[in-house]
């Protein structure tokens, strides 16, 4: 059984505190123990413990008011919650459950019961986990593009007004580089498709290694239309990005299927500072200006940067 979730533990009677700490701490569980719900929501937000036994009748807070602001602060996770009490009746033990708490034990608490209880909990809280992580990666799917590993367009459509609003409110620029494959389709017609997805990989894989990964997003815009969004750059820092990124797709030799390929890009640029002040600060707005700048790099000769 799963050791790996950390047990809060309040209650007010110092003897009982100790001897579950001592049994809990024996059996490997991570435990810290406090002396009241007021102490045990403190160190709740401090630090997250997704497994919390509680006493009911405490000072200052008793179990249920705990009960019930834990389950308030849904945004840390689930916490399993047991309730310890000597009250017995069935209509306390409602009070108990719609309060909060997913399970009570009666006082005296006996050890083989309470471990029973608590490896409950912690499958409970391991198949939580699981379905957290798997709703995690399912959601990663749904914004990546499976080729080339970047965001896909429901990324940027969800995150792009946000960015330009959060830019617009702290006064930070943001800048767009939008950037083309040139030729791609010859490369198609010659090599075949295999290859041009390798060589779509390899593109992507270069604008990846550059940016700043921990802030800056590349977006699959289209067919091999590669969209860079970059918060907190001005458009001199994108004009500079740019035509680094230009440079090193020229000199890269691309290796597929036992082919040497090498290809050039164009780049059109775009950004919250070079918006006439008639237009408004929209997502659609950059990329259009992007787009116009991009195909002006390409109408003028490809391999360039325009914006």
């Amino acid at each position: 059984m799963s050791r790996s979730f950390p047990i809060l533990i309040a209650e007010d009677e110092a003897v009982s505190r100790k001897v579950m700490v001592k049994h809990l701490t024996k059996a490997g569980y991570d435990v810290t123990a406090v002396e009241n719900g007021r102490q045990a929501l403190e160190a709740f937000e401090e630090r997250f413990y997704p497994f919390i036994l509680t006493d009911w009748i405490m000072p200052e807070m008793d179990g249920l008011e705990l009960c019930r602001a834990i389950r308030g602060k849904r945004d840390r996770g689930y916490v399993y919650l047991i309730l310890l009490t000597h009250k017995e009746s069935k209509d306390d033990i409602i009070v108990g459950l719609e309060a909060g708490a997913d399970d009570y034990l009666t006082k005296p608490v006996y050890f083989v019961e309470l471990t029973a209880r608590i490896n409950n909990g912690m499958r409970v809280l391991e198949l939580e986990r699981s379905l957290k992580k798997a709703g995690e990666e399912i959601y990663h799917l749904t914004i990546t593009d499976s080729l080339t590993g970047t965001f896909n367009r429901r990324y940027l459509n969800e995150h792009m007004p946000d960015a330009i609003d959060q830019a617009l409110a702290q006064t930070n620029p943001l800048s767009l580089i939008l950037c083309d494959i040139d030729h791609f389709k010859k490369v198609n017609d010659t090599y075949g498709h295999l290859v041009g997805d390798a060589v779509l990989r390899s593109f992507a894989r270069i604008i990846k290694d550059t940016v700043n990964d921990q802030k800056d997003w590349v977006v699959r815009y289209g067919g091999e239309e590669f969209l860079l969004v970059l918060p907190d750059m001005d458009m001199s820092g994108a004009r500079e990005l740019s035509e680094m990124l230009r440079q090193f797709v020229a000199q890269a030799t691309i290796k597929a299927s036992c082919h040497d390929i090498n290809i050039t890009a164009s780049f059109g640029l775009a950004g919250l500072e070079s918006l006439d002040n008639s237009d408004g600060a929209t997502a659609e707005n950059l990329l259009n200006l992007a787009d116009e700048n991009l195909y002006q790099a390409k109408d003028e000769g490809r391999n360039r940067v325009v914006g």
